[in-house]
């Protein structure tokens, strides 16, 4: 697909792609404004027209088109390319190769979902019942209906696969599509149709649900060569520009509630589409913003959901808060059609996550029993665990103790002995398994700069690190050069080059010894490798 890159790059300007997602501002042969991510004070983003690159210093991030797309969408490469593609005017199966028969099955699915939307939609109007059911029962407006493209599958049971085998589609391009059942029938029938409409515009499944009486009452698209729920986010097309202008967004539970939040002015919202929320999800919505709330109901299965997304996020390093004013409704859906000025100012009375978990445990625990001061500190620790920042992990800890009537170190304690046994259970399960480590920022950041100046400056100074051979990551470290001396007369290369060498050899020393602290930890003192570990920290301390 490599023609097909260079076919769309000639066509589209960095800074014209770019400039949708950032404020971009003249600085000299360079282009300047704030990280999309929110992460700098100045701005830190620069790219290059001429070179065609982008690079975000605050965020250590850069690259091309391709990667900048992928990394503010938080979408795969194939859909990136298939985005810019759409913006270029770009034809992919021209350029598909040995992939060109399952795009040709993709486009042909994409085609068939556009017109049985278009199908739906018709349906929808010509029948008063349902349209009594979208506008009065569920007080949709028309402005909603058209901007979800909602419609209605009629009864009958062959009628979409009819209309849609006189435009030429085979039964085969149907299924790829999930639009026909296992008895080669219409999957949806006598239902409203909900696309799911992906990032880059088009429809890739559907949720729909009955009218009337009825079992289930919502009916997803299964998983097709479009569909995966496990990435999928309903709303995010609809949401995204105001997630990144308002700084942002708000996972409901349910597809409607989505809808009708959107109605009701809080365009943020988005869900998660009849499925638990994946690390896919919380990566895909923290390219957009850090501000995560969760409206999930105060039930047993809301307080699991909440509990499995706050460790998602941990991992990630995101913070959560959940949004659960509801004033007396069961959901954000029924609070709007109470009062919409309710929902926005639930939207603004955010509870941090931990705190609310810890409110919903502690109210169905009496924690003048011993018993119960023991689940409660497990659970509290628990997630506590998850929590990155350790003046944050050490607020909450000293909260959690007076809430107990215990010293804060007896918590402490506790928690470094749970932490203890769930890395020692972990080591053995992956004890086989090979892990990559990613090279942390500050260490990356030294390796731009070093690699920049053997590139580009004048050093005597040999520097460990092979030179990249691929244009883009030259052009990217070519902008790192010159923003590193930028407003510098006469630099001294071989000076620059030893202080961060000698950084960076300290930097990397320092993760060795945690590394392999880390290792040691989950060892028993009588297993053979224990010693040869104490001997290299001590050898990496001396050194």
């Amino acid at each position: 697909m490599n023609d097909a890159k260079e076919e769309i790059k000639s066509r589209l300007a960095i800074e014209d792609v770019v400039g949708q997602y950032v404020e971009l501002k003249r600085a000299g042969r360079t282009l300047k404004g704030h990280s999309p991510w929110g992460v700098d004070k100045t701005p830190s983003f620069m790219v290059s027209p001429e070179k065609g690159i982008w690079h975000d210093f605050s965020a250590n991030k850069g690259g091309d088109i391709f990667t900048f797309v992928m990394e503010v969408e938080g979408i795969s490469f194939r859909e990136a390319m298939e985005k810019l593609a759409a913006m270029a005017g770009v034809d992919l199966t021209k350029y598909s190769g040995g992939d060109k028969t399952l795009t040709k099955r993709k486009l042909r699915a994409k085609e068939a979902l556009e017109l049985a939307t278009k199908y739906y939609q018709a349906c929808l109007v010509r029948d008063r019942k349902v349209c009594e059911y979208v506008f009065y029962q569920r007080n949709m407006n028309r402005g909603t209906v058209q901007e979800f493209r909602i419609g209605y599958s009629p009864a009958s049971g062959k009628a979409l696969l009819t209309v849609l085998k006189k435009r030429g589609f085979t039964e085969r391009e149907l299924e790829d599509a999930g639009l026909l059942n296992r008895f080669g029938s219409d999957m949806f029938r006598d239902r409203v149709m909900i696309p799911f409409i992906d990032t880059t515009g088009n429809v890739i499944g559907y949720t729909a649900r009955i009218i009337g009486k009825g079992e289930p009452k919502y009916l997803n698209t299964p998983e097709t060569i479009l569909f995966n729920k496990s990435r999928f986010i309903f709303g995010l097309a609809e949401a995204k520009e105001s997630i990144r202008r308002n700084g942002y967004v708000v996972i409901v539970e349910g597809n409607m509630d989505v809808i009708s939040s959107h109605q009701a002015g809080v365009k943020e919202a988005v869900a998660t589409s009849g499925t638990a929320m994946t690390d896919q999800h919380i990566k895909a919505l923290s390219n957009l913003t850090s501000d995560i709330r969760l409206a999930y109901d105060g039930d047993a299965a809301g307080v699991k959901a909440t509990e499995r997304a706050i460790m998602l996020a941990g991992d990630l390093g995101i913070t959560l808060s959940v949004i659960s004013d509801y004033h007396g409704a069961k959901d954000p859906d029924e609070l709007i059609q109470k009062d919409p000025k309710l929902w926005q100012q639930a939207v603004e009375s955010k509870t941090p996550a931990v705190d609310w978990l810890l409110m919903k445990y502690e109210a169905n625990l009496d924690l003048r029993e011993a018993p119960a001061k023991k689940q409660y500190s497990d659970v509290a620790l628990k997630l506590l665990s998850y929590i990155k920042d350790e003046v944050e992990r050490a607020a909450y800890e000293t909260k959690v103790a007076k809430k107990l009537g215990v010293d804060v170190q007896v918590l402490r304690d506790k928690g470094e002995r749970l932490n203890k046994k769930l890395e020692q259970a972990a080591a053995k399960r992956f004890l086989k398994q090979p892990k990559t480590v990613a090279v942390p920022d500050h260490i990356k950041k030294i390796e731009n700069s070093l690699l920049a100046i053997k590139i580009y400056g004048q050093t005597s100074v040999i520097i460990p690190f092979d030179a990249p051979t691929d244009a883009t990551r030259l052009s990217e470290l070519e902008l790192v050069f010159n923003a590193d001396h930028e407003g510098i007369g006469s630099p001294n290369y071989d000076q620059e080059a030893t202080e961060l060498l000698k950084r960076y050899n300290a930097a990397v020393k320092k993760e060795k010894i945690k590394a392999l602290s880390e290792k040691l930890e989950n060892l028993d003192e009588n297993n053979d490798e224990y010693e040869t570990l104490i001997r290299e920290i001590s050898d990496l301390q001396k050194s």
